[in-house]
């Protein structure tokens, strides 16, 4: 159908306190107009402040929902976050092999509380299996130099040579995304292989960023799915992220770090 909705599918982790994950995920994709198809890897017992437990679905449950999906709805992208473990990375690569359209890859390691939400084997799996199939990755600085063993970038010209070397590593772009570096600016730099390109946000004085690398990523994925090019997908995301930042202290979530305002251009603010 000519008309028909565009759908994306993503591939993560549930959040329980809905800020995160496979809940931040359907947010965004709702927010950008695209229907959301889901993929459970893990269950996670999370808030605002910590995860206290987290439950791996079975491998062969993981590759069935994908299963499910793919063969029957049209799915237009794909965005892959929390996998946990080197077998579900595992299904997961086996179940995409005949999908076609783009797959953005956040290779989601640490929670904003700090607790682990990737195995230290699956980042091996990871890194063989899934990154040299990634349309586009999108590592925070942290998660970069775990995946090339390397000191977190501290400069502009570091978090550039980090990104050249994600790139050697197989996937069609890389997306750093330089929340985690120091200053009042925000510094991400998309890299392709027709060259770099820098976007930058004024650093937005709230502690509610929690969910900020899921959406970003999902947003982008929704993007694709409707068929925008990926530059012009990253440069729609960073905005619609950067908004949602702005307007996360609206919503007062939790003790800890709260979620950011997915829903900021339809929600009216509150007094």
């Amino acid at each position: 159908m000519a008309n028909a909705i565009p759908i994306a599918l993503t591939i993560a982790g549930s959040d329980s306190g809905g800020g995160a994950g496979i809940q931040a995920d359907l947010k965004a994709f709702s927010a950008a107009g695209v229907y959301g198809a889901s993929v459970i890897t893990a269950i996670t017992a999370q808030n605002t402040v910590a995860v206290t437990a987290v439950h791996e679905v079975p491998a062969d449950v993981v590759r069935a929902q994908v299963d499910a999906v793919l063969s029957d709805l049209s799915v237009g992208a794909i965005k892959i976050g929390m996998l946990f473990s080197p077998a579900i990375i595992e299904a997961v690569a086996e179940a995409l092999s005949g999908f076609k359209g783009p797959v953005v890859l956040d290779p989601v390691m640490i929670a904003k509380s700090g607790d682990a939400l990737l195995q230290d084997a699956a980042v091996r799996a990871m890194v063989e299996t899934l990154i040299p199939r990634a349309d586009l990755l999108t590592p925070n600085l942290p998660e970069a130099a775990k995946l090339l063993g390397l000191d977190h970038a501290q400069t502009l010209d570091e978090m550039e040579h980090q990104a050249h070397a994600l790139l050697s590593m197989g996937p069609k772009a890389v997306l750093m995304k330089g929340g985690h570096a120091a200053g009042g600016t925000c510094t991400d730099m998309l890299l392709t292989a027709e060259g770099m390109t820098t976007l930058q946000a004024s650093r937005v004085d709230t502690i509610n960023t929690h969910g900020t690398g899921c959406t970003y990523s999902s947003s982008i994925a929704a993007r694709l799915a409707s068929g925008v090019a990926i530059e012009d997908a990253v440069r729609a995301a960073h905005a619609y992220l950067q908004g949602a930042i702005v307007a996360s202290d609206q919503l007062e979530i939790g003790a800890g770090h709260g979620p950011v305002h997915h829903f900021h251009q339809l929600w009216a603010a509150h007094d």
